[in-house]
């Protein structure tokens, strides 16, 4: 026996649902389609080289990029430069120092080329403006670091008076090493 089909009022649970639509509201905003956008490359949990220019900073960084190999992570090499804000003495006047960021970032992977085998690494630079411990920080937190990497102060009084490494150990939210 063939059976009736179900009547609109009847039948399966689709049909009997009110139509859940909606006319759209014309003074609603309508979603726009999202279109890519040129985003900076992620670097997830790199091994950061602080870097400065210093023996121990050549030493730290080699020994960052080790790490860098051995564990499977970016190396991201920082380099801080200071406010570069000074005054003039005769004058007066506040004069800023720039550095062109092509030749900085150059010599850092040209330093990293002496300091220790890049090959078959990840390596990113990134340069930053202001107080170094802090900004080694800041980068840490923002690419949640697996380690952070500086070299051990210059000066014996930096022991006496407080180093970068000193309050980047207790201040940094991830490990860091100081190599002589």
């Amino acid at each position: 026996m063939d059976q009736p089909e179900p009547s609109p009022d009847q039948g399966t649970a689709e049909r009997r649902r009110p139509d859940r639509r909606r006319e759209r509201d014309p003074l609603r905003p309508r979603p726009q389609p999202i279109t890519p956008r040129q985003r900076p490359i992620a670097v997830a949990h790199p091994v950061i080289a602080g870097y400065n220019g210093s023996a121990s900073a050549r030493n730290a960084l080699a020994y960052a990029a080790g790490m860098a190999r051995r564990l499977g992570r970016p190396l991201l090499m920082v380099y801080v430069a200071s406010p570069g804000v000074y005054c003039e003495p005769l004058t007066g006047q506040m004069v800023g120092l720039l550095r062109d960021a092509d030749s900085l970032e150059r010599w850092l992977l040209t330093e990293l080329d002496q300091a220790a085998d890049a090959g078959e690494l990840e390596v990113h630079v990134r340069t930053r403006r202001g107080t170094p411990a802090r900004e080694l920080a800041a980068i840490a937190a923002e690419f949640s670091a697996d380690a952070l990497v500086i070299g051990a102060p210059r000066h014996f009084w930096h022991h006496l008076i407080g180093s970068v490494p000193a309050w980047l150990a207790r201040h940094a939210r991830c490990p860091v090493i100081v190599v002589p």
